[in-house]
């Protein structure tokens, strides 16, 4: 609900730049039947091969056929995942860690309350529920009344809350549903009072909404979508087009707002002032571009262009008839700007808020009368008030280092909440005053552990290239730099997200056993701004796997652990990150925990929602961005080796990242390694790209994994 999350960031949750070009007509070369080994006892997997020819370079395919979703690939699937998941029952660990797993994970969680109106809205995590609940409020102290359970929409937990979004007023809310925690979604609008649905307000194509209400609540901006089947999967995003719906009103006969873009590399998005005068227009080119269009609906009836053009991203605030911009333009750690609307031409605007060198701004917005700015500093959050004319006020005491996301309040209101966790500190919401401080304790997170007993240190180490790249690592403080600590290695580097101290409750599962856990900032994310994230995209990707690999090999000169006793772990464009590393440094990692990845970048944008990821990665298509790609594409790269052991982690409604890269590359493993070390799948049902959104789900998988990966550390 909180208005300054960067929506682009958002959107790749939810979710860039050649020409596509189609490779030559494919030659079958006939099908020959995988054996099993002793060494291997996991299914056989047919290898059919099939030949593309890209840019005058033959690339040979064994597993084509495993990107179908066959009759044929469900029974493969339903023999590796059984096989996986009888191999994983019994292990020695895998029982005890999933009743700990449980204990820290059913507990009481909040979060923080968001004021419409005279009504606060905001979620209950409950200590004997697998779904958050979502209530409402009336007043600070009022009577808690449900708003939605999705515990109690499906008897088998399959349909998922994935968005709320109230009025100005408090009186109606917005909310999208999903099925199997896909990401396509449906949005339904509901009475908060009577908790009647408004039946005639229901929107299919709903994936890439996020509503912007009128002032009055009678009607809102968002972006729609083509129903699955109507057009081609990977094109559907080029036919986002931003709408408005009247409640009431069949949105079937929504008036068209900004029509599509045409180009499934894009995002588009419209964003509503507060005050219901200016409409802001979103068209994201990637994560590295941002052209902004807008109407003062007092007086423009088509869009003017605000800044457009530029290889820059922008976040405009509109509060009391000025727009607060935080852009990279010029300033890759971010500014801000104050703009009079009437005079948007750029050498008008006036700068607020300077960039700073040690620090990454992250988000604004408006709080209080004053502008709430969330820096990253090494990858910590550091909160400062200022007023709207850029004047500091003050810092936001933070307990620590740790992950705050800004503070939480109404324009004109002066009490704000604000969260804190690090990565051994629970979650606790905080209310505090904005002009006075003061802050005070509104909730609290309790989990059953002794956060003394550990410790968190920021390390510096060199990447191949020399670059300094920070890392975190957790452990008990009486860790004992001889080499033989289990330690996990967990990354991402990509689309400029961020990684920084959580707090995560199954982590101390891992501790626990005499274990650790090492975080480095990898390049391609947003720790260090927009140089960092760019460093590490495009061309430059090998950059992000240089500096995982490095982080590996400081670990072990430095005496933390040793090859076989470092695993690694990382999912979506982190599973990525490991499928590289493992294939590109099989002897540095005793194991590999990869879940729901890309792997096979030569084939990710003819599938799900892979095409926006262009700008990111670039295509095959392309000759220059082909030659960076099979460099490194982790299925590309895999040959008869000694392989760590890999636990893949793929699920059944994965509508994001296609399970044809789970599936393909688990294939080519298992018929490549020769090290004897096991090669499962394990594949979730009833659940997308970031899981089943059920605890117990979360619970069953995260056990799997460590157990497997304690087994092949020798514990």
């Amino acid at each position: 609900m909180h208005r300054s999350l960067n929506l682009i960031t958002v959107l790749l949750i939810a979710a860039c730049a050649q020409p596509q070009v189609r490779p030559q007509p494919r030659q079958p070369l006939g099908a020959a039947a995988a054996k099993s080994s002793p060494l291997h006892p996991w299914p056989s997997t047919a290898r059919e091969p099939v030949v593309d020819v890209l840019h005058g370079q033959q690339l040979t395919d064994p597993y084509r056929w495993l990107e179908e979703d066959s009759p044929r690939t469900k029974a493969w699937l339903a023999a590796q995942d059984g096989f996986a998941r009888r191999q994983l029952a019994g292990l020695a660990k895998r029982d005890a860690l999933k009743a700990r797993i449980a204990e820290l994970s059913y507990v009481d969680q909040m979060s923080a309350p968001s004021r419409r109106g005279k009504r606060f809205f905001y979620w209950r995590q409950h200590a004997d529920k697998e779904k958050r609940v979502y209530y409402w409020r009336q007043g600070a102290d009022g009577v808690e009344r449900v708003l939605l359970d999705p515990n109690k929409m499906s008897e088998d937990g399959s349909v998922a809350v994935s968005g709320v979004y109230p009025t100005y007023d408090g009186k109606t809310v917005a909310y999208k549903l999903n099925q199997n925690a896909a990401d396509d979604a449906t949005l339904y609008v509901m009475d908060v009072a009577s908790g009647q649905l408004k039946r005639r307000d229901v929107i299919e194509g709903a994936k890439y909404a996020h509503p912007s209400w009128t002032p009055r609540g009678d009607g809102f901006y968002y972006t729609r979508i083509p129903k699955t089947g109507t057009v081609a999967e990977t094109e559907r995003p080029g036919h986002a087009a931003v709408y408005f719906h009247k409640l009431g009103t069949d949105p079937a006969s929504d008036p068209l707002v900004h029509e599509k873009t045409g180009d499934p590399r894009q995002f588009i998005h419209a964003d509503l002032s507060r005050d219901g005068r200016y409409l802001l227009l979103y068209v994201y080119h990637g994560w590295t571009r941002t052209d902004v269009y807008f109407k003062d609906l007092r007086r423009d009836k088509s869009w003017r262009p605000f800044r457009v053009g530029v290889g820059a991203k922008y976040d405009v605030v509109a509060h009391r008839k000025m727009f607060y911009v935080r852009t990279d333009e010029g300033a890759p750690n971010w500014m801000v700007f104050r703009v009079d609307p009437r005079k948007p031409q750029r050498e008008a605007w006036t700068p607020l808020i300077a960039e700073q060198a040690a620090a990454v701004l992250e988000s604004i917005d408006v709080v209080g009368g004053h502008l709430s700015l969330t820096y990253l500093n090494k990858a910590s959050s550091l909160l400062k008030l200022a007023t709207t004319s850029g004047e500091i006020t003050r810092e936001v005491a933070l307990p620590g280092i740790g992950s705050s996301y800004g503070l939480v309040g109404d324009p004109d209101d002066d009490t704000a909440y604000f969260s804190f966790s690090s990565f051994i500190q629970p979650p606790t919401i905080y209310r505090t005053s904005v002009r006075r401080g003061q802050p005070t304790v509104y909730a609290q997170t309790q989990v059953k552990i002794d956060p003394q007993q550990y410790g968190v240190e920021q390390v510096v180490y060199k990447s191949r290239d020399q670059t300094s790249v920070t890392m975190f690592v957790i452990s008990r403080k009486d860790l004992k730099r001889d080499g033989t600590t289990p330690f996990l290695l967990y990354g991402y580097g990509g689309f400029n997200v961020s990684l920084t101290p959580q707090f995560r409750a199954e982590f101390f599962a891992w501790l626990e056993q005499g274990a650790a856990i090492a975080i480095p900032n990898l390049r391609g994310g947003g720790e260090y701004g927009e140089k960092w994230h760019q460093a590490g995209m495009l061309a430059n990707k090998q950059n992000v796997f240089d500096d995982f690999i490095s982080a590996a090999e400081y670990l072990i000169a430095e005496k933390y652990t040793r090859a076989d006793r470092l695993a690694i772990r990382g999912g979506s464009n982190g599973g990525l990150l490991v499928g590289a590393a493992m294939t590109q440094r099989p002897e540095l990692f005793r194991a590999v925990a990869c879940h729901v990845p890309l792997l096979d970048m030569l084939r990710y944008h003819r599938f799900g929602a892979g095409k926006t990821w262009i700008s990111e990665y670039g295509s095959a298509d392309n000759a220059e961005q082909f030659r960076t790609l099979v460099a490194y594409s982790p299925y590309h790269r895999v040959k008869p080796a000694a392989y760590p052991a890999l636990l893949m982690l793929t699920a059944d409604s994965d509508d994001r990242v296609h399970p044809m890269h789970a599936r393909k590359f688990t294939a080519a493993i298992q018929h490549a390694t020769t090290s004897g070390h096991p090669v499962w799948l394990r594949m979730e049902t009833n659940a997308g790209h970031g899981g089943g959104d059920m605890i117990k789900k979360t619970v069953a998988a995260r056990a799997d994994e460590f157990a497997f990966l304690l087994s092949q550390l020798g514990l």
